[in-house]
């Protein structure tokens, strides 16, 4: 899965920069094609004073291509010249690949080695986590 964030600095005009966000923004972003979901997040603090970031604005692809589709469509046009309007001095955007976002299944792994395999106990290790997909790759 590939996403694409927008991560927003402190505006200036708070109340404007969320009205235009709200009603304007967002509705472009949920107009384009192959979008898989999106999400919104504010900062509420940081360990060390003021957050970098006021506002973080995910929006998530299957995968890249996908995601060049979105942007090149006239919907992702619009977003895009939407977005240089009205923050072009406040974001950065990023396009990030992303990986193991769901939580872990309660399930244990299913055993092949049949009825005679030992039983699990709570002293035995935790399964080995995956390696970390490359660039590009995608997690099974």
């Amino acid at each position: 899965m590939i996403k694409l964030s927008m991560l927003f600095r402190k505006p200036v005009d708070v109340d404007e920069f969320e009205y235009h966000f709200s009603h304007r923004h967002v509705p472009l972003i949920a107009a384009m094609p192959k979008v898989v979901r999106t999400s919104v997040s504010r900062a509420i603090g940081a360990p060390r004073g003021e957050p970098p970031y006021y506002l973080i604005h995910d929006v998530y692809f299957e995968d890249m291509a996908s995601l060049n589709f979105a942007l090149n469509s006239p919907e992702g046009r619009a977003a895009g010249a939407d977005l240089m309007a009205f923050a072009r001095e406040i974001v950065a955007v990023m396009f990030l690949e992303v990986w193991g976002e769901d939580p872990p299944s309660a399930k244990p792994p299913s055993s092949s080695a049949g009825a005679d395999a030992p039983t699990s106990t709570a002293t035995d290790a935790p399964p080995a986590r995956p390696a970390r997909p490359a660039l590009g790759e995608t997690m099974p």
